[in-house]
């Protein structure tokens, strides 16, 4: 673990805020809306998700308890954390740039809408939630608090119940043909083996 804790802090900052901007500036060319969920069922998402980035971003909490360590400070944790961190942003830097004007922060369909499944859509029906949880497991991992092992499970709980919603929008969408891509491409981690078995 680097002995100085403001760089430790700003390098790990500075990652999530470069991945941040990108996003921001790549939401900004997206295709027409068609269909999007209702407001309450965003939320339902949208608020866990929130809860755990404030955990996981803010060091100052008024339960101490949230800052107690679960393992001792290391450069090995730190520089593994680092490491989870750059891969799953990349990863889903690599997938948000392959999905294209297709993409949309609310679960919606587009005018258009298209069934990507080359790139890292060949690996995970969600590699944009691969990449970003792998990242927040790097997170964890270099922090070693229970804030951020409890926020990286909140956002955890989100993640998974936008997807199912996503999964169905898909399933309605392209009926049969996204099916078959769920038969064959597991939905987050990448060579598991499908829950869903292969149409006949």
């Amino acid at each position: 673990m680097p002995h100085d804790a403001q760089w430790y802090r700003h390098l790990i900052a500075f990652a999530w805020l470069a991945w941040g901007t990108y996003w921001l500036i790549a939401a900004s060319n997206n295709k027409a809306t068609v269909r999007r969920e209702p407001a309450a069922t965003r939320a339902a998402y949208v608020v866990p998700i929130l809860i755990g980035g404030l955990l996981i971003g803010l060091r100052d909490m008024p339960w101490s308890w949230l800052s107690v360590r679960l393992w001792p400070r290391s450069l090995a944790a730190y520089w593994t954390g680092m490491a989870l961190i750059l891969a799953g942003l990349s990863w889903s830097v690599w997938a948000r740039v392959h999905l294209g004007r297709n993409w949309s922060g609310a679960v919606s369909v587009k005018e258009g809408h298209e069934l990507i499944r080359s790139g890292p859509y060949a690996y995970t029906r969600h590699p944009i939630y691969t990449g970003v949880l792998t990242a927040l497991l790097g997170t964890a991992l270099a922090s070693g608090t229970v804030r951020a092992a409890l926020g990286m499970v909140i956002i955890t709980a989100g993640f998974v119940g936008k997807l199912r919603l996503e999964e169905r929008f898909m399933r309605e969408t392209f009926p049969g043909e996204y099916l078959r891509y769920s038969a064959q491409v597991p939905a987050l981690i990448p060579f598991a083996r499908p829950r869903e078995s292969a149409p006949r």
